[in-house]
């Protein structure tokens, strides 16, 4: 087996001794670091991100907008040319002229405007396309950006919603954007003709559209505020049972699928009950608007009969007037569904830009450079930290205080809620603390700029967590170049996994993820390997032993102990043979360090250290506590 390349060292191989303790404190719980806590800088709040602007994406690109809208207007000239040529049609038959140039223009009118118009929607459907790719791109790369609690407080479902079915109502709202000034101006133009053809059946005309205007225009501003809630709860829907799906296993095992059923189809019948609310509004609109085309007509027939009956309007004109009145009624239909679709667009665009409003993890100033470690510093110090999590009463970790060496193996044990995984996420940043300082490396954390910090730290979470890509990709993961074949089979041979990847489809390139993916100790071993193959100082360990058999918890302590010797290594465990073997065991209960000592200390002085070495002892050996000992 190769040697695998030496991660980046301290100044000793051996471990730092523990810093001296503050008075009244327990020896080795408390280390006051260098640097005054009042002159480090505050993390910045990142700048609010721009909202998403319908408008400004749109002209984005200004040629191809410009040249749909062109297209758009030959294609509404051509179609308010027709009703002009067939009046000239019914003149020439009137008196018995030739056909044949004015059926010609009718034809090229008909072609050239059907023509336009595809063009035209397809140049939309390109800016539509690019616009909401935009926007999914956009809301992804934020929602990664986010501070972990922010994101499990959305939801992952409200979450997938907006970049789902929120961006499906923008992408029709790019359509009635091209529709709407044209609809506009396609009404306006053929009221116009239709003036100039006569004036009063052109005001018979506008009477009896106006009068359910009032009507249309208050649908129109319901059904923005049905569609919010709409998408709000679409998003609930989506939220249950995404962590259904993830729960599954353990739905089945204790025959939970009613309960889980029924939960989703309140959440579903609430769905049920605000779409049916914004589908009778989308069903008011069309009747509304087809009344009140059957009005316009009937009133436009019984006028211009006695018109005509009177001698004061052709039949030709007549003809042509009722052909535009039937060209305009679609596009005043086209103008209130595009305000209808508009108004839902608008409450999409308001529910994704109140997801781009979410601050970003608080960095750094960015103008600072990341600092250099300090030679001789420990790597970890907490001083009086407290921190407490969204919605609790009670902080999780109350004034706490100790220090890792920087090299070694340091154990973080306690009974369970004692907020050790809490303080794992404090070191990488995932939350920041009520108060107190942390340091690094010798620097306060909020001197470290995020991407440095996390460069200097390797973290194996509870959940062993692996990303839907290759072997390859998660096993380098945080690494600044990368790695050989042959680095990367030694990492897995050290943690029993070669063999296992041998035997995948197409070995360290094999997708995981859906069809293909580990066990829970595999994954746990492929978590293991990626951390001895980073370059970090410091390798967080969360609870690595938890899915291992005996064999591959004494590779792990093999690992740990190679880890352990250039680099800090802070675990948090239960197991007692981690604990053994650890040179500092800080133990924690209700958010506070009691003791920190190395395992033979605390085993003599510490009687709630005892009492847990004891309990651990008894249900993983099922021996006499004193065992132990």
């Amino acid at each position: 087996m190769t040697d695998l390349p030496a991660p980046p060292a301290g100044p000793s191989p051996q471990p730092q001794p523990q810093p001296q303790p503050q008075p009244q404190s327990q020896p080795g719980l408390h280390a006051r670091p260098d640097p005054d806590p009042e002159s480090e800088p505050e993390p910045l709040p990142a700048p609010e991100p721009e909202p998403f602007r319908l408008l400004r994406e749109l002209v984005r690109h200004p040629g191809r907008l410009g040249t749909a809208l062109l297209l758009a207007l030959a294609s509404t000239a051509a179609s308010l040319a027709l009703p002009l040529l067939v009046r000239q049609v019914i003149t020439d038959f009137a008196d018995h002229r030739s056909l044949v140039t004015v059926v010609s223009l009718l034809a090229i009118a008909a072609v050239a405007g059907a023509a336009t118009q595809a063009a035209s929607g397809s140049l939309m459907a390109r800016i539509g396309e690019d616009l909401v790719y935009r926007l999914r791109t956009r809301l992804m790369a934020h929602c990664l950006r986010l501070p972990l609690a922010t994101v499990r407080a959305q939801g992952a479902g409200d979450v997938t919603s907006r970049l789902t079915s929120d961006a499906v109502l923008l992408r029709q709202t790019v359509d009635t954007a091209g529709q709407l000034p044209l609809s506009v101006l396609t009404v306006a133009a053929t009221l116009a003709v239709m003036a100039w053809i006569d004036w009063v059946l052109t005001a018979v005309t506008l009477c009896a559209l106006g009068a359910l205007t009032g009507l249309v225009l208050l649908i129109v501003r319901r059904m923005r505020a049905g569609t919010s809630g709409q998408q709000s709860a679409i998003g609930r829907v989506a939220q249950r049972f995404t962590a259904d799906l993830a729960a599954l296993s353990t739905i089945k095992a204790y025959q939970a699928e009613d309960l889980a059923a029924r939960a989703l189809a309140e959440e579903a019948d609430e769905l049920r009950r605000l779409s049916l609310r914004t589908g009778t509004l989308g069903a008011l609109l069309p009747a509304a608007l087809t009344l009140g085309n059957q009005l316009a007509m009937i009133a436009v027939i019984l006028t211009g009969g006695a018109r005509m009956a009177a001698g004061e309007l052709q039949a030709g004109s007549f003809a042509a007037f009722l052909l535009y009145l039937l060209q305009a009624v679609p596009s005043v239909n086209t103008l209130a569904t595009a305000f209808g679709r508009l108004q839902a667009g608008l409450a999409a665009r308001d529910r994704c830009n109140d997801l781009l409003r979410l601050p970003p993890e608080a960095d750094a100033d960015p103008r600072c450079d990341a600092p250099s470690p300090t030679p001789g510093s420990a790597s970890v110090v907490f001083t009086d930290v407290r921190f407490t999590h969204a919605g609790a009463d009670h902080p999780a970790l109350r004034d706490l205080s100790f220090s890792a060496p920087r090299t070694g193996l340091t154990a973080v044990v306690g009974p369970s809620g004692a907020g050790k995984s809490t303080t794992l996420s404090l070191i990488e940043a995932f939350v920041r603390p009520r108060s107190g300082t942390i340091t690094l490396l010798g620097h306060d954390l909020r001197r470290w700029p995020l991407h440095a910090l996390r460069s200097r730290i390797a973290y194996v979470d509870q959940e062993f967590t692996l990303l839907q890509a290759t072997v390859r990709d998660n096993l380098q993961l945080g690494r600044s170049s990368a790695a050989s074949d042959g680095q990367l089979v030694d990492a897995l041979d050290a943690v029993g996994l070669r063999a296992d990847i041998a035997r995948l489809p197409a070995g360290l390139d094999t997708l995981l993820g859906r069809g293909t993916d580990l066990s829970g100790g595999q994954r746990q071993r492929m978590a293991l390997a990626r951390a001895l193959l980073s370059e970090a100082d410091v390798v967080l360990l969360d609870e690595p032993t938890s899915q291992l058999d005996a064999l591959n918890e004494l590779r792990f302590r093999t690992l740990a102990e190679t880890l352990a010797r250039s680099r800090a290594v802070i675990v948090v465990a239960h197991r007692l043979s981690t604990v053994r073997h650890a040179d500092h065991v800080v133990l924690m209960h209700q958010g506070e360090v009691v003791d920190a000592a190395d395992h033979p200390t605390l085993m003599a002085r510490c009687g709630l250290y005892r009492e847990l070495v004891a309990a651990q002892t008894t249900a993983e050996a099922g021996t006499n506590p004193a065992a132990a000992r």
